[in-house]
């Protein structure tokens, strides 16, 4: 569904099924922002998010958290809870992508 939302609104969107290929992805191509849950399989958000955090080249990107649990991702720069409306998901994005001067 946020896919959805955001390439209607003209983003280009890349997903990954869990925090272990998120990783991947985002260090061979730096997105403008990250958007994760922090339930996922595999590697979940919290340690998606210090990896990101921890590595140079990945620290200064956006963090944006969408979770029912999201008050647990004190490392991301704003959090989302569940349910959300679309133009709330995509003003945080806004907000953080406008802030980071990416």
């Amino acid at each position: 569904m946020m896919r959805l939302i955001f390439e209607r609104a003209g983003h280009k969107v890349t997903e990954a099924r869990h925090g272990g290929t998120g990783f991947d992805s985002v260090k061979s191509s730096p997105p403008d922002l990250v958007i994760t849950d922090v339930m996922m399989p595999i590697m979940d958000g919290l340690e998606f998010i210090e990896r990101l955090r921890s590595d140079p080249q990945t620290s200064a990107i956006p963090i944006l958290v969408v979770s029912g649990n999201s008050h647990l991702a004190p490392a991301a720069n704003t959090r989302l809870t569940k349910p959300f409306l679309a133009r709330d998901l995509l003003n945080a994005a806004a907000r953080l992508i406008g802030a980071s001067g990416r």
